[in-house]
């Protein structure tokens, strides 16, 4: 037997585009590859999350509608797709096992998620029933994403006589997963000597990037086939039958694991690009300062989406190193992206002058600068206005936890790429991109971090080292650990109680922040849900 796995890029909401891309590889498997069987993502019809679009009837409506016209365009080949399923008047996250153009049996997912990015017992209703059917002579259990997680389930599918475990999953990227997954199937293998099929989705929606990864394991726990992470695309193997076993014949064979930062940096190059082009904007505005929080942006930009569709504003002031300007201008042209100089020195000066009056007797602070962040986030909104094009802002999670930033400044914009990538990890992955090609200058590297905002500025004078600083935030903000707990660890207890009031104060800044892609195990926005009036304190 043949089996097509679609690992395919949809888009929430467009029912009928999900529908046309379903119809027209079934087909491709079934005249282009000969597969008897083509397997689709979770919900592959209305793509997930759908979120409260569940709550709309009509989209119910529309989604079964398109579930009716594939099963109609399914000559010759059977499928197996997920789809939403109200039924009772529940909402089920189902899939149909459809065989001779007609549905041959339904399975509702039974364990529904409802942490993290996950909110399925918000619409679902949990199924209570394993389904086996029968392909090509093969007990097949078929079950959705966390199905696999629980393994009272396998156990129960290998308890009703299945041999094969097909899995259709919408699963979302952080930089460990693919070891994580790869680590559950062999522990469901071992619990059950059963096979396992996994078919992932594949693309960015909003905060989350699912990166595909789909791939099968024999029930010796060896990988038959493993598919690349953020490229669309069917894969097939082929599925023997034999006295007691199954056995697996690749066609495509499993693919050498990319390291940390090469998988982090395409999952960042998927999440801008899907971003931009599936809410239709026209390219994408970036602010350019000489930094290497821009710098890994316009990189990460022209990438995704090709440099004639990024157009840069440099937008020094008063404060603006020569060598920034002349930097970005070197990283611009190796790019191939337009740029602009614009300076922010007569803004600055008039909105100063206006302050002067009810600012008198008050000393400059912070006001000041970020007045300066204000000018360029107003410069950049009005190229985005009139280009079509999304400003990308360049904040990474450093700043985002602690507050380095200026709402309605350098936090301006509708996309913010560097969101979940700590400081550190920026330089990781500002080296790896160098490697592929020279495109960030040295300098922008090597440089201390500044945000130029006062003479001879550099963020150690607010911050910790950065090495320090995301050591510490990593543990309380991803790993959840406690001031006490972090400082047992070795770390200077003044600097873990200013880190943690930090983080805990500058909760309304994040919750107007712009979303930005997740690659860490908790990021920021739909993972982290802090309230911002509390009168909790960690300390």
């Amino acid at each position: 037997m043949r089996i097509a796995l679609a690992q395919l890029n949809l888009i929430i909401g467009d029912i009928a585009g999900n529908k046309h891309k379903i119809i027209a590889n079934t087909r491709a498997a079934r005249d282009e590859h000969q597969a008897d069987l083509i397997i689709f993502p979770e919900l592959a019809i209305t793509s997930y999350p759908p979120e409260d679009l569940l709550l709309r009837p009509k989209f119910l409506r529309l989604a079964n509608e398109a579930l009716t016209e594939i099963i109609q365009q399914s000559t010759g080949i059977s499928l197996i797709v997920g789809h939403p399923e109200l039924a009772n008047g529940k909402i089920f996250n189902s899939l149909s096992y459809i065989r001779n153009c007609k549905i041959h049996s339904v399975y509702h997912k039974k364990d529904l998620p409802n942490y993290g990015v996950f909110d399925d017992k918000r619409y679902f209703t949990a199924g209570d029933a394993i389904t086996i059917i029968d392909l090509d002579g093969v007990p097949t259990a078929p079950s959705i994403c966390e199905d696999l997680w629980s393994e009272e389930h396998s156990r129960s599918a290998a308890d009703a006589g299945a041999r094969l475990l097909i899995n259709i999953n919408a699963s979302p990227f952080h930089s460990e997963i693919i070891e994580q997954r790869q680590a559950l199937l062999r522990r469901r293998i071992k619990d059950t000597g059963l096979s396992i099929i996994y078919v992932n989705l594949v693309g960015g929606q909003d905060e989350v990037v699912f990166d595909g990864g789909s791939m099968v394991m024999n029930s010796s726990g060896e990988l038959v086939l493993q598919a690349p992470q953020f490229e669309e695309g069917l894969f097939i193997i082929e599925m023997e039958k034999n006295a007691n076993t199954i056995s697996f014949k690749h066609i495509h064979p499993p693919l050498a694991s990319e390291i940390k930062e090469e998988s982090i940096y395409k999952a960042l190059v998927l999440g801008v690009r899907d971003y931009v082009r599936k809410n239709g904007f026209k390219g994408a505005v970036i602010g350019l300062s000489g930094g290497i929080d821009s710098a890994l942006t316009m990189a990460i930009a022209a990438d995704a989406l090709g440099p004639d569709n990024i157009e840069v504003l440099l937008m020094p002031s008063r404060f603006t190193a020569v060598m920034s300007i002349d930097d970005s201008i070197v990283m611009a042209e190796t790019l191939g992206v337009a740029y602009h100089i614009v300076s922010i020195e007569k803004p600055f000066q008039s909105f100063t002058e206006i302050l002067t009056p009810l600012f008198a007797g008050l000393p400059a602070d912070a006001t000041e600068e970020n007045i300066q962040a204000r000018c360029r986030g107003v410069l950049l909104m009005a190229i985005s206005n009139k280009t079509g094009k999304l400003v990308l802002t360049t904040g990474n999670k450093s700043e985002m936890a602690v507050g380095y930033a200026t709402l309605y400044g350098d936090m301006a914009g509708g996309f913010a790429p560097l969101k979940d990538v700590s400081k550190t990890l920026v330089y990781r992955l500002a080296h790896w991109r160098n490697r592929q090609s020279p495109v960030i200058p040295e300098r922008i590297i090597t440089r201390a971090p500044s945000a130029e905002l006062r003479p001879d500025q550099k963020d150690e004078d607010s911050l910790p080292p950065y090495h320090i600083l995301d050591a510490i935030l990593e543990k309380y903000i991803e790993m959840n650990q406690s001031p006490e707990e972090i400082i047992a660890a070795g770390y200077t207890a003044q600097t873990v109680y200013d880190v943690a009031r930090m983080v805990d104060r500058n909760e309304y800044k994040r919750r107007q922040a712009a979303p930005g892609v997740k690659i860490s195990r908790r990021a920021f926005g739909r993972d982290r849900r802090y309230p911002i009036t509390s009168a909790y304190k960690e300390i």
